[in-house]
């Protein structure tokens, strides 16, 4: 693939040609390196200086063309099939640093809370507790960044392969936060606030559920973008499979600003699938998006339905061959996990 043709790629999917044309970074990379905090602790034990961030868009080039070249380099190639696996570690990696700088504020928002408890007079603690104050920045500032990073190689991940990117395990979240010496216990208050707000979207719940094997990507698309049209602040909750029907909703929302929640499995056999279709329902969704699968997606279909939630079912397409058996209990199998015929889903729905 030319390089022409592959910059075509990324506008088509990702919407991001004004970035190529007019070589401005985005807002999200402008907040996080264009203006950083007058002072800054880089390493623990350090003293407080000035110290430069990377320009913006030097920052976002550079973690574009690492996924963009990858993508020039292995397409067409007896390694294009490898090729989003390699991205999608090096997306990760970045989610992996961000992660780690998360950990180390919250021991040192530990550390500031405890402080503020049992408060001393004299300018050493006072000198300490700004300290720890100020790295806490700086670490926020350092895992902002970093996470900006991840967001933009995870958007350019997407526009080459037509997938979104996620985590294994954990959440993609960013957050800000502020804090002074005056007021320590709002800086706290206002970390732990940001932190809530990100990580428990507020939006009406939105589930969709669908099997590992699945390519018919248009009408789950269409579908979705209708609901959005009727529910702007959406929340989607997906059962978090990286590749099938999960991904490609996923993509969707990546496309669309749409919060994603992953509710995957926990533990293995067949009661923590049933187990999570019931906690799915709890959530109190306000539509769902099933696609025919294992016996797990006809169970979550009858619990949706009994909760009373509207359903929009996609069966499997009459034209394509149905995936062979496969002990992934949510693959799409040539029989379900009771061993009943595959047809199982099709019933559920003709009986609503």
């Amino acid at each position: 693939m030319s390089k022409q043709s592959a910059k075509k790629v990324v506008n088509t999917f990702a919407d991001l040609s004004e970035l190529y044309a007019e070589e401005t970074a985005t807002p999200e990379f402008e907040a996080s390196f264009g203006d950083p905090i007058p002072l800054s602790i880089i390493e623990y034990g350090d003293q407080p200086g000035e110290h430069d961030m990377p320009e913006p868009f030097a920052a976002q080039k550079v973690c574009g063309e690492l996924i963009t070249s990858l993508f020039l380099l292995l397409d067409d190639t007896r390694l294009s099939p490898l090729a989003p696996d390699i991205a999608w570690g090096i997306v990760n990696s970045f989610h992996f640093v961000a992660g780690t700088q998360e950990r180390r504020e919250d021991r040192l928002a530990d550390k500031i809370r405890e402080m503020t408890r049992n408060m001393e007079s004299g300018e050493v603690f006072n000198k300490e507790l700004e300290d720890a104050q100020l790295q806490c920045q700086s670490l926020a500032e350092q895992r902002a960044a970093i996470e900006a990073m991840r967001d933009y190689a995870a958007a350019m991940y997407r526009a080459c392969w037509r997938r979104a990117w996620g985590p294994t395990k954990g959440s993609k979240a960013s957050s800000v936060t502020t804090a002074s010496y005056i007021n320590a216990l709002d800086f706290l208050r206002e970390r732990a606030l940001a932190k809530r707000e990100k990580h428990q979207p507020q939006g009406p719940v939105v589930i969709f559920s669908g099997p590992a094997i699945w390519d018919e990507w248009e009408p789950l698309w269409a579908k979705l973008s209708e609901i959005k049209a009727r529910i702007p602040h959406m929340t989607l909750v997906t059962t978090g499979q990286r590749k099938g029907a999960d991904a490609i909703a996923a993509a969707w929302a990546a496309r669309e600003g749409v919060p994603v929640v992953a509710y995957g499995l926990y533990g293995g056999g067949k009661k923590p699938a049933f187990t999570r279709n019931k906690k799915l329902a709890e959530l109190e969704p306000v539509e769902a998006v099933l696609c025919e699968g294992s016996g797990i997606q006809a169970n979550l279909y009858q619990t949706m339905r009994k909760q009373g939630v509207p359903i929009h079912a996609f069966a499997w397409p009459k034209d394509k061959p149905k995936p062979q058996r496969s002990n992934s209990i949510d693959t799409y199998r040539a029989e379900d996990s009771f061993g009943q015929p595959q047809d199982t889903f099709r019933r559920a729905r003709r009986a609503a």
